[in-house]
């Protein structure tokens, strides 16, 4: 099995911590939704020996197009591709795009899950962030898609300058209330060359702090794992048959394509990218050509990848597969390096696999990071 992504490269407003690939300008949205067509059609052959169960929608903001854009590049990918069955067919949104209308649309349009970027339900927040919704869009476009969506998924988050526990907790409830199944949350990061970190810089808004973002952390997984949601991957929670497939393949080692300016590509030795540039991008699309660099990946890359991903994830890291895939020298490292993580209990092996502990979840990344061959 294996997955699309599609990548929609623009946004009407950057929010001031996003890092992602986007333009603001919407001039050449029909230029690249053709782009978008022929890019798909010129790598059919890359999947031809596998199964789509999966087509993606991510950005930018997929929402800011009409619908049938959205439409057209679904039916192209059924009439180039296998598709399964019942494939998973995310659409990222935002709420201000999500009028009763355009949910409707959606839902009769093969869309059959919506990831919607709420961010937070206060104002104070959505304001700092430089959201394009107000609070009263986040809770109404959520009221209107539950009466047709089943499939829902939201983006919370927490470590924002200014926001306490209280609100924070708030802001699970108000997600818990509505009913939906599935949160994705994140600790807000100062990325580089961002508008947060230049704001931070001149004193506008302060650091965010880290031993606050472990506490809400906390805070949240308590809250969701005591109402039904399993804390499958490190940003993600889901309640049972709600675990999004698309992002699991990811986490699993699936193979991928990524469609777009700045998407990347999987097909388990590969890996490829397409230039972050929408000119260049279409200009190379254009000419027949393919707008992507590609790095074969070396055993040790591929352990490192497994290591990363698998820590996580509540799958684990299994050393049955690491000796399989990459030898016993893999194995007997991943062991030794892991020791002081078992120790102080950031890091629980039972029955052949290694998952980082409720004290350790937090930690994954640079537990990982250490955990990595270096060749």
């Amino acid at each position: 099995m294996a997955g699309i992504y599609i990548h929609i490269p623009f946004c009407k407003q950057a929010c001031h911590y996003c890092d992602f690939h986007f333009s603001t300008s919407l001039k050449k949205k029909d230029e690249m939704v053709q782009a978008l067509v022929q890019e798909l059609q010129l790598r059919k052959s890359e999947f031809k020996d596998e199964t789509v169960e999966t087509i993606y929608f991510g950005g930018g903001t997929p929402s800011i197009l009409p619908i049938s854009d959205i439409r057209k590049l679904i039916d192209i990918i059924f009439q180039n591709f296998t598709v399964a069955a019942n494939p998973e067919i995310t659409v990222e949104a935002n709420p201000d795009d999500l009028s009763e209308a355009q949910i409707i649309a959606l839902s009769e349009n093969g869309i059959n899950r919506l990831s919607i970027g709420i961010q937070s339900f206060f104002e104070q927040d959505l304001k700092l962030m430089n959201r394009a919704h107000n609070a009263e869009e986040a809770m109404k476009c959520l009221q209107i898609a539950t009466q047709y969506f089943d499939n829902i998924s939201i983006d919370l988050i927490y470590g924002t300058p200014g926001m306490d526990n209280q609100r924070w907790l708030e802001n699970i409830k108000k997600a818990l209330e509505l009913g939906i199944p599935h949160i994705s949350s994140y600790a807000l990061t100062v990325e580089p060359k961002t508008a947060l970190q230049q704001f931070i810089k001149k004193g506008i808004v302060s650091q965010p702090d880290d031993a606050v973002a472990h506490e809400q952390f906390l805070l949240l997984v308590d809250q969701l794992e005591a109402n039904g949601f399993v804390h499958y991957e490190l940003s993600n929670f889901g309640k049972e048959n709600y675990f999004s497939r698309n992002n699991s393949a990811y986490w699993l080692g699936k193979k991928y394509m990524g469609i777009g300016p700045s998407a990347h590509s999987y097909d388990g030795v590969h890996r490829s990218w397409n230039i972050a540039n929408n000119t260049l991008y279409l200009k190379t699309i254009e000419k027949g050509e393919l707008p992507s660099d590609i790095e074969e990946l070396t055993i040790t890359d591929r352990y490192n990848e497994y290591v990363m991903t698998g820590l996580r994830t509540i799958w684990g890291v299994s050393l049955d597969r690491i000796e399989k895939e990459f030898g016993l020298q893999y194995k007997d490292y991943l062991l030794a390096e892991s020791q002081p993580y078992r120790d102080n209990g950031k890091l629980d092996l039972t029955n052949a696999v290694l998952r980082t502990t409720r004290s350790g979840k937090f930690f994954s990344d640079g537990i990982a990071s250490d955990l990595f061959f270096i060749d």
